[in-house]
């Protein structure tokens, strides 16, 4: 895709997330990527890191810096942008549902109370960290009845197991909730104002 002419580079930013969120987040900025991302086991990865006690919001850091180390290795001389998203529950790390049973389990824990999402993202080139960067949200659910439950996964089918937490709060998910602080991107699993500061402050679009 083409961007605004701010952006100073010759070639786009190359994102290494097939996420519908964040694509949505760098179009609206006006950002120019190709997705170009490249595997990694995420939940490996988050095991050996809970296992050494790291906290939710460590493990976003760590999984964004092993994606952008992965997608680097596939494509050289690129800028790499890549992102992760944890959920934070009283220090708890949730990951994403595997099935619905289980996102009706993970919601009815959530139901009634504050979690964080913490959303890491980071700048790579070749070997080089240009930027790491983390931002979090606190968002309040209210109490869930198995009357709405039962209506909103039925409604959600397999939508659930896409995200942390089984919700997308840019769609059915802003039903389940009470409270929200925090920036609406970060939310969406991108921590894009500041993204855009480093950007700036990288001369890789115009201040």
């Amino acid at each position: 895709m083409t961007g605004a002419n701010f952006w100073l580079e010759s070639e786009p930013l190359l994102l290494a997330s097939r996420s519908a969120a964040r694509r949505s987040l760098l179009e609206a900025a006006a950002l120019p990527f190709e997705i170009g991302g490249a595997p990694v086991d995420e939940a490996s990865i988050a095991a050996t890191l809970l296992e050494a006690r790291e906290a939710p919001d460590a493990i976003a850091v760590a999984l964004a810096h092993a994606k952008a180390e992965a997608a680097s290795r596939r494509h050289p001389g690129r800028i790499v942008l890549a992102a992760d998203q944890t959920l934070d529950h009283a220090g708890t790390l949730l990951m994403k549902p595997a099935d619905i049973d289980h996102a009706r389990r993970q919601l009815r824990r959530l139901a009634g109370e504050s979690h964080h999402l913490h959303a890491a993202a980071v700048l790579r080139r070749d070997d080089v960290v240009l930027w790491a960067g983390l931002d979090s949200a606190r968002l309040t659910m209210r109490p869930l009845t198995e009357a709405f439950l039962d209506a909103y996964l039925e409604a959600m089918g397999m939508r659930v197991t896409q995200t942390v937490g089984g919700y997308m709060l840019e769609g059915l998910g802003i039903h389940l909730f009470a409270e929200i602080e925090g920036s609406h991107a970060t939310i969406l699993g991108l921590p894009l104002l500041p993204l855009l500061h480093a950007l700036r402050d990288l001369g890789l679009i115009a201040s």
